[in-house]
């Protein structure tokens, strides 16, 4: 039988959660529709939660992580600051790493 460490991780600035999973998903969204309502649409979330979400990452980081455009006749929108994409990719590795590390330490109950 082989055994697997299942584990969440998230990142937390002065106690306030800044980026887990779902908040980067909700940023790569983000990324690929270029609106918070489309991202959020396309996750089966509601617009008020997707705020929710985003306005607590973009006041828990250090720099902006999106920018509103205000709607006119094509609409608003929402894109991702290179500060954002970088913290995407960081989270990914972190978390790849992490997956790599646990996979590791299963060997200790794997081999008893």
């Amino acid at each position: 039988m082989n055994y697997k460490i299942k584990s969440r991780i998230w990142i937390e600035a002065d106690h306030n959660v800044l980026l887990g999973e779902g908040r980067v998903r909700l940023l790569k969204a983000i990324d690929e529709t270029g609106s918070l309502s489309k991202a959020a649409k396309s996750m089966q979330m509601s617009y008020k939660k997707a705020w929710t979400l985003i306005n607590a990452v973009n006041k828990s980081s250090k720099k902006p992580v999106t920018i509103t455009s205000i709607g006119g006749k094509g609409g608003g929108g929402m894109v991702l600051t290179e500060y954002g994409r970088k913290l995407i990719l960081a989270f990914d590795d972190i978390n790849k790493n992490c997956w790599s590390h646990l996979d590791t330490q299963i060997e200790k109950i794997n081999n008893l």
